[in-house]
């Protein structure tokens, strides 16, 4: 328990020299971002995610099979938003100088543009996903959180993917001294689901209460602030900036 809640602490205050340096914190903020895009999408916009492209092939199984509360055209779009957004991430990432707090900039001002206009639809729609504006914001979105996911791989910092927990738990329990493997990096790995877990419930909690848009809004907010962290960190030069 205490190498795990010291493996926490690193990853939330990182030591100066530690190889990925700010860029952990950054990486749960967006890990947060996700669980509220992804809130907001599946409850509002109709059992679709933005972000978690692996229930959304599974969404479009039951769709197909004809299960009800399922639409596989909204699937697509969310798949084909998705992957379009890991093009345009694609393309940030190898455009300009290969600084690690660089590449997080510049997707972040592309990412922050995308969910904020999200943010002002479901605002002025007043009803999310009920009035035409469901297909819009799955693009918006989808977009967003794909160019998080293409710069959160291009990164590589290890078991914060921002979008992807699966390996993240395997890895907890496959590594464990109880597997007989050389210790999990739990700290870090649990404190990445429970980020991801926060945003969820978060937005969980605002939809339930009434307000339609208030998880964009607050994914708006945390996306700025990182945006922000990150301009400042590319003035950086220290070793966790190079590309590993």
């Amino acid at each position: 328990m205490t190498v795990a809640l010291r493996e926490a602490w690193r990853t939330v205050v990182p030591d100066r020299n530690d190889r990925h340096g700010p860029l952990q914190p950054l990486m749960l903020v967006l890990t947060v971002v996700t669980g509220l895009v992804d809130a907001f999408s599946y409850l509002s916009l109709g059992h679709v995610f933005v972000a978690n492209m692996t229930g959304n092939v599974v969404f479009g199984g039951f769709a197909i099979a004809g299960v009800g509360g399922f639409s596989l055209v909204a699937t697509v779009v969310a798949l084909a938003a998705f992957a379009g957004g890991a093009l345009l991430g694609g393309r940030v990432i190898r455009r300009g100088e290969a600084h690690r707090a660089g590449i997080l900039y510049r997707a972040l001002v592309v990412e922050v543009l995308l969910v904020g206009a999200a943010f002002v639809v479901a605002e002025l729609s007043g009803t999310p996903g009920q009035d035409g504006t469901r297909y819009p914001l799955l693009v918006l979105l989808g977009l967003g959180l794909g160019v998080q996911n293409a710069t959160a791989r291009s990164l590589a910092v290890p078991d914060l993917t921002t979008t992807v927990l699966t390996l993240t738990i395997t890895g907890t329990a496959a590594d464990s001294r109880l597997a007989g493997g050389p210790g999990s990096r739990a700290g870090r790995r649990l404190l990445s689901a429970a980020a991801m877990f926060l945003g969820g419930l978060i937005g969980a909690l605002v939809l339930h209460s009434g307000r339609h848009a208030a998880p964009l809004l607050i994914a708006t907010v945390l996306l700025a602030v990182a945006c922000i962290t990150a301009r400042r960190l590319a003035r950086s030069r220290a070793p966790w900036t190079q590309a590993p």
